[in-house]
């Protein structure tokens, strides 16, 4: 029996990241400790681990016509994703520049490139070259009009959508409306509310949106599942030694609709993507970190 598509519809970075003891001052040249490029993006992040749960994956985006973009473009090659939905674009490919300093404080600068090329028709016509597609997966480092219309398509043919509405930014009703799944952390559910609640009781969570089922992802605390009758289920996550939690909401996201396209239940399911996103955060990096194919067989032909 094959496998259900998931589809991302988001972004792609390419992550610069300089560490020193300190930040310079304006004007100041310093000498720093280390240097590493990292491949990044919400999107992309969520792209890869997906396909590491052993599921055909195609990711919808964009991507500069530079080197960035040649090595972006590999990377999905060498995760087994479908790039044939991938656009390249004359601007640069999307690039966030991190400085670190010795007590782990960060300043980013974020280009989005080439993410904000995506356009409705370049995705519309992807999407629609998958007719095996099941499970659609955006988030907000694309424009959200984009996302909006893709999801509203995608809705009217019973493809699944799930809505990761990070970074946080005001979402426009129509895609709420269309998103099978809502998976938001403490902080975009209070942006998210009604009320502004935080998610720190059952009341609170009950009076969320309640057009779709949602995840509350609670860091090392786990996760909260929301279904649409109002029931909460509550999921720990193991205890581990965190050294970097980098793209670990991106492992759990990718790794939770894995395991939905492979048929487990949505509990099934987030159980082993908390499971998995806790694996992530013992070693430091975000896809690199990530688990690997054989881990995730493993760990979902255990759950089924």
């Amino acid at each position: 029996m094959a496998l259900s598509r998931v589809v991302v519809l988001g972004s792609v970075n390419v992550d610069l990241t300089v560490v020193s003891e300190r930040i310079p001052e304006a004007g100041e040249t310093i000498t720093g400790q280390a240097f590493s490029q990292n491949f990044g993006g919400k999107g992309a992040n969520q792209a890869v681990m997906a396909s590491r749960t052993n599921v055909p994956v195609s990711m919808i985006s964009a991507v500069g016509n530079d080197s960035y973009g040649d090595l972006a473009l590999e990377n999905f090659r060498s995760n087994e994703i479908d790039i044939s939905g991938v656009q390249r674009v004359s601007t640069s490919t999307g690039m966030a520049h991190i400085w670190v300093d010795e007590s782990g404080e960060n300043r980013i600068v974020l280009i989005p490139g080439a993410n904000s090329a995506v356009s409705v028709t370049q995705a519309l016509d992807s999407l629609k070259k998958l007719p095996d597609a099941q499970y659609l997966i955006g988030q907000c480092e694309i424009p959200v009009a984009v996302t909006s219309q893709i999801f509203s398509y995608a809705h009217s043919v019973d493809v699944t959508t799930i809505l990761n509405p990070a970074p946080f930014t005001p979402l426009p009703h129509e895609l709420l409306d269309n998103s099978t799944w809502l998976i938001v952390n403490e902080v975009e559910f209070q942006e998210l509310h009604p009320r502004h609640l935080a998610p720190d009781s059952p009341e609170a969570i009950n009076s969320f949106i309640r057009k779709t089922h949602c995840i509350i992802t609670l860091g090392a605390r786990g996760a909260i599942l929301l279904d649409e009758e109002g029931e909460q289920k509550k999921i720990s996550a193991p205890h581990v030694v965190a050294r970097d939690t980098t793209g670990a909401g991106d492992c759990l996201i990718g790794a939770f609709v894995g395991g939905l396209a492979h048929g487990l239940s949505s509990i099934k399911a987030l159980e082993f993507a908390i499971t998995a996103a806790s694996h992530s955060v013992i070693t430091i990096g975000a896809q690199n970190a990530f688990p690997t194919k054989e881990w995730c067989a493993e760990k979902i032909s255990a759950s089924a």
